[in-house]
């Protein structure tokens, strides 16, 4: 019994004697803590003792547990079935037991043991406000309105408190809703994960179709009324709303035009960050004022700016001066540890400026990315890249990311090329190849619902119907669906061309794939 006790107990047993310590030997290890509790040493300079020796048994009883398995089809949040609470009257008790230099101190304090439920690794913590907080609403099946309206703080603040209490493992929550899962998603294999699972929702909101810029490749000029800041409101709630019911996170990133020249853009950044639904932004140069002030609300997920090529041809398409203020801007970003995208419309005409580009950009941006052109709207005017001249593009810009890290893989095609070489695939356009209506939908200011952004899709409108029932009506289904020449492919799942190009060149989206699919040429 002795040597089981010192394997339990190796910091406690650092302040007693070994005649002492024999006295323990008979001692069940659940009872030594009240034993030491009642002995001398624990009423002078070891004090701690009782708790100290509490806190091993925990440890062991965590570390020798067998790890168990996530409980399935969980339709709430739940406390982790491991997680044991331990409440002491000493601090730094863990680090003592690791660090015989470290000395407690008096003074309450809750300690956490669990095991992660995803990994199975053990963990042992100072339990946090918001640690309890995120116990206290679970047990007790508390709303997260109401405890926010009792705490006087945004309802996104108690979202985010449940959220990072999943994240650390001490709640387990229900998985995600959004899930390809055939027929509803034709492909020729089980779709596997993570192609198969939405962990996040993205709402591509345009809230103005105002802009200070008026490019050549403009997919949408028409004029629409700014959202008005009720109906923004309104809109912010049905995600919360869709996103909490599909156990998912939300991100919401800011377009236009420009967002900035909406009046009430500010106030509706801040709304977006009080519902928890993480801000980015896609727009043009701003002032530095103009950035400090949604930076002081919180920081952007990423801000999103555009360039086109190199200079000449940039200010060609985007207008003079674009590209040294987007330069500037890209600077600007850096000193404010904003992460910055710079995003690039691929047409016939900039295939040869890409790479240029990204060199250019290497130190001053943290991603370039591009899409290839959907000839829509002023779009029309230009030429999207042939099959041929872009797949020769695609293997020039693998090799060029060996010594380029900014250069990103985004265009679902890619992957046929990966394919060939035996590469490592990725997730496409969205994460999920082509992601329309699945994990992500554009908003306009008019309440429309989108598919996708870049070409016609819609899907219903967020003023006469919620944000869930658009989700789930029988068009975004089959958008979702994508393609039909699709779903016999290999690389159905991280991939599904663009519908949006396919579009452009007067094809039925859903029905025949995009132009630019160089399978056949990868395969000979």
């Amino acid at each position: 019994m002795l040597i089981r006790l010192n394997n339990i107990f190796q910091a406690s047993s650092r302040y007693l004697s070994d005649d002492l310590w024999r006295k323990f030997e008979r001692l069940d290890p659940a009872d030594l803590p009240e034993a030491l509790k009642e002995h001398s040493l624990a009423k002078g300079d070891a004090a701690f003792l009782p708790d100290m020796a509490r806190v091993e048994l925990y440890r062991h009883r965590l570390r020798n547990s067998t790890p168990g398995t996530s409980p399935k089809n969980l339709d709430t949040y739940q406390v982790n079935p491991t997680l044991a609470l331990l409440e002491v009257n000493w601090r730094s008790l863990l680090a003592c037991l690791d660090d015989p230099t470290v000395a407690p101190e008096p003074g309450e304090d809750r300690l956490l043991f669990w095991r992660d439920p995803r990994t199975g690794f053990c963990h042992e913590a100072s339990a946090s406000a918001p640690d309890l907080l995120a116990l206290k609403i679970v047990v007790e099946k508390l709303a997260p309105e109401i405890v926010a309206e009792q705490g006087g703080t945004p309802v996104g603040t108690i979202d985010a408190v449940l959220a990072a209490a999943v994240d650390k493992g001490l709640l387990m929550a229900p998985a995600s809703r959004l899930q390809r899962i055939p027929p509803k998603f034709p492909a020729p294999a089980p779709v596997p994960e993570p192609y198969r699972t939405a962990t996040v929702f993205t709402l591509q909101w345009h809230i103005t179709h105002r802009c200070d810029l008026h490019c050549r490749h403009c997919y949408d000029r028409t004029l629409r009324r700014d959202v008005d800041f009720e109906q923004g409101l309104e809109a912010l709630d049905q995600m919360r709303s869709f996103c909490r019911t599909h156990h998912v996170r939300g991100q919401v990133s800011f377009s236009g035009g420009n967002p900035f020249l909406h009046p009430d853009f500010v106030p509706l950044y801040r709304a977006a960050h009080e519902r928890n639904l993480t801000p980015a932004i896609l727009g043009n140069p701003v002032s530095a004022a103009q950035l400090d002030e949604v930076i002081a609300i919180v920081r952007p997920a990423f801000f999103q700016v555009s360039l086109e090529g190199l200079q000449e041809h940039n200010d060609r398409i985007r207008g003079h001066g674009s590209f040294d203020a987007v330069l500037r801007f890209l600077d600007l970003l850096r000193s404010r540890n904003v992460y910055s995208m710079v995003m690039l419309t691929l047409t016939s005409a900039n295939l040869d400026q890409v790479l240029p580009l990204a060199g250019l950009l290497k130190e001053r941006a943290n991603l370039l990315t591009f899409n290839r052109l959907a000839m829509v709207g002023e779009g029309a005017n230009l030429a999207s890249p042939g099959k041929d001249a872009y797949h020769n593009f695609v293997k020039q810009l693998l090799e060029a990311r060996k010594t380029n890290p900014i250069l990103a893989l985004k265009d679902s095609l890619i992957n046929i090329e990966l394919d060939s070489r035996q590469s490592p695939l990725f997730g496409g356009c969205t994460g999920f190849g082509c992601g329309a209506a699945f994990n992500f939908v554009s908003l306009l200011p008019d309440g429309e619902v989108h598919a996708c952004r870049k070409f016609p899709s819609l899907i219903g409108n967020l003023y006469r119907d919620s944000l869930d029932r658009i989700y789930h009506s029988d068009g975004a289904e089959a958008y979702r669906q994508g393609c039909r020449e699709c779903d016999d492919c290999r690389l159905r799942a991280m991939c599904g061309g663009c519908l949006a190009v396919a579009y452009g060149y007067g094809l039925d989206p859903l029905q025949s794939k995009d132009p630019g699919c160089f399978l056949e040429t990868s395969a000979n």
